[in-house]
């Protein structure tokens, strides 16, 4: 596992180093996947769009934007409970987490993801799963120091 998984597993203020600067951001779901790109400089986040895929399939395609965008880290959301507890969703995330690190050899940070699905839809977002990668980025890069 990388010392990024560790470190930063839904942590307020992960620690980034500073050669990382650009972002992609992937909203784990079963049917989609949103994901959105963004960088240090500007700490914005723009929605790219969503894979609507599983298995290698989703990890092909995933490729296909890594290789579009060239981002130096990912963030992928993990969602809890309201209260914080971890439910099977957390340990899907944080699966698919560990399996993009593993097949890409990019850094992974992990992000607290409550409520971005439902903040997305509430700002009439066309495309709420990439709109959902796009506020788990933009939160990242605010944190950043």
């Amino acid at each position: 596992m990388s010392a990024a998984l560790d470190s930063s597993s839904v942590n307020p203020n992960p620690v980034v180093p500073a050669h990382l600067q650009t972002f992609m951001a992937l909203d784990f779901g079963l049917k989609r996947t949103g994901f959105a790109v963004g960088n240090r400089l500007m700490r914005t986040a723009q929605p790219q769009g969503t894979i609507t895929a599983d298995g290698n399939t989703r990890f092909e395609k995933v490729a296909l934007q890594l290789k579009t965008w060239q981002p130096d880290a990912l963030v992928v959301g993990v969602p809890f409970h309201p209260d914080g507890a971890a439910h099977e969703n957390t340990v899907r995330a944080r699966r698919f987490a560990r399996q993009l690190h593993g097949r890409f050899n990019l850094p992974v940070f992990e992000v607290d993801e409550r409520y971005t699905t439902t903040e997305a839809r509430s700002q009439g977002a066309r495309d709420a799963d990439a709109a959902a990668a796009c506020i788990i980025l933009e939160q990242f890069l605010r944190s950043l120091p």
